[in-house]
């Protein structure tokens, strides 16, 4: 059966007392949008419609940025979520099969959830989601009868019987494209608030003779976000399950509470994290390496048995190979080391391309920006760079050549060679006891006055 998500996002968001609309808040280096765009990937949809309406422009190009294929569609005035849900029916002509419909403040439904909801809809015409609430507060109560749902009521309309009810609505809802446009056309406005809810279409559809079920999931997956304490909250959620993935994995976190992981961080078994270790988006670490503490990763690659840290930087665009050693105070961006390659201390690696084996001395810096361009930086298998070393690229070192400490490198170094770049030694005896001698005096001579 082919699916057609339907994501809701766009609310203001007014708790959030923020310019940025509240589905682009984020959570782990990732708006929330994307959260519940990925979660319906599962399903591989046909096709994905986001309904944006505040900062509908900012909205849209986030969608696309997940997904180009993605079509948005504006609800001008928000009107209840039954109305949203109306402003996908023109991206949905033509289109045969399912519509699930999820909410781009709801980050956390699972991949596993939604094709259960899928499957579901093999034995009923409407699926709603529910869950079983801790505190079912104001929620709205799902009212069943065996595994058929009879009708959604809404706190405020609910009987005290029905308010005893834990079963509550998630608002997520899966039915046939087809049959839920022409339920949502009649649903009715006649409340207080003057709004179309989508979770009339169950009473409305049951008067039609057709069936409504419920699927059940976790209250954890149906959190929603509306504040910044809700976002705070969000965050830590996301935390705590991603480490728990992780060391389920087979994965060491030596104190799991003080790393901080991105909604793609993708860690391979056997690796080793470190304390307070921080990974921004795009990372991968095979398995078997180590990241040691206070460490800050993003847009890189870290290869089997390769240690990184600790207090090292890798920024987008580093690729360090089997074994390879990066130490404390080392940034690299934009460059790749070759395999047993090590940089170990206080160094800067932008734009370079380190060969297998070499070593990289204290206090090296590959200069590669001339406040215009960027220039490469290329060092052969096995080339030694003395400590202190400016690589002022474009400039490529041999391979085994060395350069000595101190060097400022501004030309080719041909394989085997030994660069030189400094100024020569000057030496003159017993000028630093006549000027220190000069100087104390000059000192006595201020403080008299």
């Amino acid at each position: 059966m082919s699916i057609a998500l339907i994501i809701l996002a766009a609310g203001k968001g007014t708790r959030m007392e923020s310019d940025l609309p509240k589905v682009l808040h984020r959570i782990a280096h990732a708006p929330m949008l994307w959260h519940a765009m990925r979660a319906g990937q599962s399903l591989e949809p046909e096709r994905s419609i986001v309904v944006a309406g505040h900062e509908a422009e900012q909205v849209a190009a986030s969608a696309q940025e997940f997904d180009p294929e993605a079509r948005v569609v504006i609800q001008s005035e928000q009107l209840g979520t039954a109305h949203a849900v109306r402003q996908a029916g023109p991206e949905l002509e033509g289109f045969d099969g399912d519509a699930i419909v999820l909410y781009g403040d709801t980050p956390f439904i699972s991949q596993e959830t939604l094709e259960e909801m899928a499957r579901a809809r093999a034995e009923h015409d409407v699926v709603v989601l529910g869950f079983e609430a801790a505190d079912p507060g104001r929620y709205g109560r799902l009212v069943t009868e065996g595994d058929a749902l009879i009708r959604i009521v809404e706190y405020k309309d609910a009987t005290d019987e029905e308010r005893a009810i834990s079963l509550c609505n998630s608002g997520v809802v899966a039915a046939d494209a087809a049959v839920l446009q022409s339920l949502l056309a009649e649903v009715k406005n006649d409340n207080a608030a003057g709004e179309y809810y989508l979770p009339d279409i169950v009473e409305i559809a049951r008067a039609r003779g057709l069936s409504a079920g419920v699927v059940h999931c976790a209250e954890a997956e149906t959190l929603g976000v509306n504040s910044r304490a809700e976002l705070a909250g969000a965050e830590e959620a996301f935390q705590q399950a991603i480490r728990a993935r992780l060391m389920a994995d087979g994965v060491t976190l030596q104190a799991p509470e003080t790393c901080w992981f991105a909604w793609d961080t993708v860690i391979g078994r056997d690796a080793e994290i470190e304390p307070n270790v921080i990974f921004g988006p795009g990372v991968t670490i095979e398995s078997g390496a180590r990241i040691r503490a206070f460490s800050h990763l993003e847009g890189c690659h870290v290869s089997r048995g390769a240690i990184v840290g600790p207090f090292a930087r890798l920024r987008p665009g580093a690729e360090l190979a089997e074994h390879t050693h990066v130490g404390n105070f080392v940034e690299i961006k934009n460059a790749y080391l070759g395999e047993g390659a090590k940089a170990n201390h206080l160094t800067y690696l932008g734009d370079a391309d380190i060969g297998e084996g070499s070593n990289i001395g204290a206090g090296t810096i590959t200069c590669n920006y001339d406040g215009v361009f960027k220039h490469r930086t290329t060092i052969g298998r096995n080339a030694f760079i003395g400590s202190d070393t400016m690589l002022v690229a474009p400039v490529t070192i041999g391979d085994g050549a060395m350069t000595g400490s101190g060097s400022v490198i501004t030309d080719d170094v041909a394989p085997g060679a030994l660069a030189l770049g400094r100024a020569k030694q000057v030496e003159k005896p017993g000028f630093a006891t006549r000027l220190f001698d000069m100087l104390k005096a000059k000192k006595a001579k201020q403080n008299k006055g």
